[in-house]
């Protein structure tokens, strides 16, 4: 699967970023879970107080979106190491809870649609 390949790379790429800085010391499951917290806090940030309406409007900025993008690899990049940190596959693991909700949450006539 090219995802899987992807996601390979990246984790690669970052761990050795972070090997020739030296920094694996600092990077515990525990250190790397914080960061995801905090980096994701600052997503939730660029939306704060912001209405509905004012977030679409947002969106169609490219200085914004330039930010938001910024904060969502920043947690990406935290949540790859982490995963890689523990051993846990996070591709398989989204997939796995996709099929779990799935059968939680099963479609029905009166679902909402969006279209």
């Amino acid at each position: 699967m090219e995802n899987k390949q992807q996601l390979a790379d990246l984790l690669e790429a970052l761990t050795d970023f972070r090997d020739k800085r030296d920094w694996k010391v600092f990077h515990t499951p525990k250190n790397l879970a914080l960061s995801v917290s905090i980096e994701s806090s600052e997503i939730l940030e660029l939306f704060q107080w912001m209405s509905e309406p004012e977030v679409e409007t947002a969106l169609e900025d490219p200085e914004f979106k330039e930010r938001l993008g910024s904060e969502i690899a920043d947690t990406l990049i935290y949540l790859t190491l982490l995963a890689g940190a523990t051993g846990i596959d996070p591709l398989e693991e989204a997939f796995k809870k996709v099929a779990i909700n799935e059968g939680r949450f099963p479609t029905s006539p009166n679902a909402v649609s969006e279209s």
